[in-house]
């Protein structure tokens, strides 16, 4: 099969640190190339991929100073557009950018919705396209569109090693991700203050964020318990995934998927989160973590994350969350948009 996949700018595939599109996009393609089909992959030319690299922007535009995001992502629908008669199906991850022109050109493709969908102004747009097939990375992420038209449903997926499974029972609480007001930072600090245990965060800070950090989370640092390690890349997470006692999650927002959640249960890693968007279709709740509902109870289950099998963690994570399950799920996915795009040829 013939695959195009088109991917944000913002960040190269895979990003050199934080991005989780970036590396899913990064992981599929890559996957895709192994069981055999030939993939374009169109992205920022510091993109290190198996697949057919094409170029959009030299480097991922977070690097380069792009003042108008858009600007460079309108020329990538354009290429894309040029070139689509080349392939046999069409992937996109970068939101609802190539709509207008893709209803238009009649190939087949997908777009997989990578981010939150809560937002009131997302209704009136997926009401009007709501021809275009669209994938959700969790089923809770669908809840504020169920007029859009969804094809199916994919979880995200690692390679089976790229995360190295640790047994032993870590010595310390992990919070991983970045520090904003959704992902409550604040709340993995009140745990491990309750709890007496260190916590150590590998975060990042958008620069939108910048304001909340300091205000907010800034002075909840100055305490023996906590140490910030600062933004890690993928060759420090198993470390620092798999010699925690637990990764907390204490979301405050509906997560459309939480690929952090797998990154832990690849390392053995238990979970304590709080229940939010995707959380319940990712965990099971009292044998690869425990989901909570407030703060009370999230100390009560971080205290006993010693209760659980790591080893169960793992068994999950290859059950259910390699790249390789995501890739086949995909590939069913394009054979239903090559087959229906057809059948529409010969009515």
């Amino acid at each position: 099969m013939r695959i195009a996949q088109v991917a944000p700018l913002n960040e190269s595939v895979p990003p050199r640190l934080y991005g989780g599109t970036e590396r899913v996009v990064a992981y599929l393609s890559d996957e895709l190339v192994q069981q055999g089909h030939d993939v374009t992959l169109f992205a920022s030319g510091d993109s290190r991929t198996r697949a057919r690299l094409v170029p959009i922007w030299p480097e991922a535009l977070r690097l380069g100073g792009c003042r108008d995001a858009i600007a460079p992502h309108l020329l990538e629908v354009e290429m894309v557009a040029r070139r689509a008669h080349e392939f046999d199906v069409l992937h996109f991850h970068i939101g609802q950018l190539h709509f207008s022109t893709f209803r238009r050109l009649g190939f087949p493709h997908v777009t997989t919705l990578h981010g939150r969908l809560d937002l009131p102004e997302l209704g009136p747009l997926y009401t009007e396209f709501n021809d275009m097939p669209v994938v959700s990375i969790s089923d809770a992420q669908r809840a504020p569109l169920r007029q859009a038209g969804w094809a199916a449903t994919v979880y995200h997926g690692l390679p089976s090693g790229l995360l190295q499974f640790q047994p032993g029972p870590g010595s310390y609480l992990a919070f991983l991700g970045r520090i904003s007001p959704e992902k409550r930072v604040d709340r993995a600090i009140a745990i491990a203050r309750a709890c007496g245990w260190p916590l150590r965060i590998a975060a990042k800070v958008d620069p939108t964020d910048r304001e909340y950090f300091e205000r907010e989370i800034r002075p909840l640092l100055d305490d023996p318990l906590v140490t910030v390690v600062g933004e890690i890349g993928e060759s420090e997470k198993s470390a620092f995934l798999g010699g925690a006692k637990a990764l907390l999650f204490p979301i405050d927002w509906p997560e459309p998927f939480g690929l952090v959640l797998i990154e832990a249960l690849a390392c053995g890693t238990p979970v304590v989160a709080f229940r939010g968007g995707s959380v319940p279709e990712i965990l099971e709740d009292g044998l690869t973590g425990f989901i909570v509902d407030d703060l009370d109870h999230a100390i009560e289950a971080t205290r006993r994350v010693h209760d659980l099998d790591r080893a169960a963690c793992r068994a999950t994570f290859e059950s259910r969350f390699t790249v390789a399950r995501m890739a086949a799920d995909y590939v069913r996915v394009y054979e239903r948009a090559i087959g229906s795009r057809q059948t529409d040829r010969v009515a």
